[in-house]
């Protein structure tokens, strides 16, 4: 047997229904639609959108709706009295605070926020500080540094230029 001997089993490749060819088609006048009726016409029904003036599924899901913004950045909450834990003079960062369980994941951007007050001087680093977390850590008498944040998912795939080619 060779390549050109090969052909399908008989029976397992069937002609498809050419409609509306008329009586030439085997369908009898009809050509497989039926009586009269808006299905049986040139452009038949209303399309797979119409569901008999049922409110249709792809405007009951609400689904479809908003935005993504693909470039945000969750950032893990700690606030400024979560730090009372600290000894004075501790240096505080992502790392020190995922050990004392104030946050999850030790790799992930930490914004410091506001909340309650603090009696201490620490050093601390994170990703971010609101106005007035960096003004009590610092009327305390402690230093804030601003760690640069790493570049993942869909931030990675940007292109950035060099600081001496950037413009304006």
């Amino acid at each position: 047997m060779k390549l050109h001997d090969l052909r399908p089993d008989e029976g397992s490749k069937k002609k498809r229904t050419r409609k509306g060819i008329g009586i030439a088609a085997g369908k009898g006048k009809t050509g497989g639609r039926g009586m009269k009726g808006q299905k049986a016409r040139s452009g038949g029904g209303k399309g797979p959108y119409f569901e008999g003036g049922q409110l249709p599924l792809v405007r009951r899901l609400p689904f479809k709706r908003g935005f993504t913004n693909i470039f945000r950045i969750e950032y893990q909450e700690v606030n400024v009295f979560d730090l009372g834990r600290f000894e004075a003079g501790a240096e505080v960062n992502p790392a020190t605070l995922a050990e004392a369980r104030l946050i999850k994941h030790a790799d992930r951007p930490v914004v410091i926020l506001g909340g309650g007050e603090i009696d201490r001087a620490l050093n601390v680093k994170a990703h971010r500080f609101s106005k007035s977390a960096q003004s009590k850590i610092e009327a305390a008498g402690g230093t804030v540094e601003t760690l640069e944040l790493p570049a993942t998912g869909a931030r990675a795939t940007i292109r950035r230029l060099p600081s001496e080619q950037v413009v304006g």
